[in-house]
């Protein structure tokens, strides 16, 4: 497994999120939030959390940068899913939407008909926003932020999770970094004279829409069968790195079973090819949840009914134990750890080339 940030210069940042360690760092130096903030900034939390009494306010924000195409779509979907992973059904959306000098009029357009497109699928309504050129850009980015709402009794926090509790994944790895490998990178994978065709890179490229990467539907099914404590959309940095964030953010341990962890067939292949971890790579489109094991049989089968392909892939330990990876064998070895996205590690090595 490659694991680490690859040794960065000093004092000198790689593409990506921010190093977990230097985002704690960063938010530990806010203000104190205020009583009426549940769930405010921190390292796993999927979206801030505000009391309105009997109804929670769930706010998320989050970018598209690695995608060329679909931002539009990509930024409605990627921001309803952490509201829906705390808990919420999204339902206002604005976007930034910051332009080249030689963008188009096509452009713009299409990115607004994807927001559209986006928010009718979701039931999302598109509130606000901001669009400008904007000098020194080498492609468009989109900046999007989603409003949604809970019952104060059914919001959950990425730090819900409890000793004993059973960890359950739908759907499978790495389906959106499939899909963006499979559409940004098609030409080079065709290239390779592998076990790469067309027929699989179109297949993988085709997730983004089966199995798909939002996990809103699987999200309301949870909560609707119940004995869910905690949910996490797995984004950059994976698997892994959801899996650290829940641990960390509830003071736990895990176990984690590693031949339970189901890799889409495409994701293998590309992964292979491209010599990317799988666990490492952005994985909207799987739910992370953690659930009571009395409750957990039932919530399978409420997930199972709806073809989202749960899988039982560890539980929560005690907080004085570790997140480890349990071989077939039962030999036991640490999480891995990705300080930047695997994605993030193969487009900047292209830019090298």
């Amino acid at each position: 497994m490659v694991t680490g940030n690859d040794h960065p210069i000093p004092g000198r940042l790689r593409p990506g999120k921010l190093p977990n360690s230097l985002l704690r760092r960063m938010l530990a130096r806010l203000p104190e939030s205020s009583p009426r903030v549940l769930v405010g900034p921190g390292v796993g939390e999927d979206a801030a959390q505000i009391s309105f009494g009997s109804v929670t306010l769930i706010a998320k924000a989050d970018p598209v940068t690695f995608a060329t195409d679909l931002i539009g779509w990509y930024a409605v979907h990627v921001n309803a899913n952490d509201v829906a992973a705390s808990g919420g059904t999204p339902r206002w959306f604005m976007a930034t939407a910051l332009l080249p000098e030689d963008c188009e009029l096509t452009d713009v357009e299409a990115i607004f008909h994807q927001v559209k497109q986006a928010a009718s699928e979701l039931d999302v309504e598109v509130i606000g926003g901001h669009t400008e050129v904007t000098i020194g850009l080498p492609r468009p980015i989109l900046c999007g932020a989603m409003l949604g709402e809970a019952p104060a009794s059914t919001a959950i926090a990425t730090a819900g999770a409890r000793t004993g509790d059973a960890l359950i994944l739908t759907k499978g790895i790495a389906i959106e970094g499939t899909a963006l490998l499979a559409r940004e990178l098609p030409h080079r994978l065709a290239a390779t004279g592998s076990q790469i065709n067309k027929p699989l890179i179109d297949r993988a490229a085709n997730y983004l829409f089966d199995p798909g990467i939002s996990v809103v539907a699987d999200a309301r099914i949870a909560i609707r069968a119940g004995g869910v404590t905690s949910m996490h959309d797995p984004t950059e940095g994976g698997l892994a790195n959801a899996l650290a964030e829940v641990a960390k953010a509830s003071g736990l341990g895990m176990d984690i079973y590693s031949q339970a962890v189901p890799v889409l067939p495409e994701t293998q292949a590309i992964c292979q090819t491209l010599n990317v971890d799988p666990w490492g790579l952005i994985a909207s489109g799987a739910l992370l949840i953690t659930a009571r094991p009395d409750q957990a049989p039932n919530l399978l089968e409420r997930l199972d009914e709806e073809n989202s392909a749960p899988a039982v892939i560890g539980h929560v330990t005690e907080p004085d134990q570790d997140v480890v990876l349990i071989d077939p064998s039962g030999r036991r070895k640490p999480l891995p750890t990705f300080e930047r996205d695997e994605i993030a590690r193969v487009f900047e090595s292209l830019q090298v080339e």
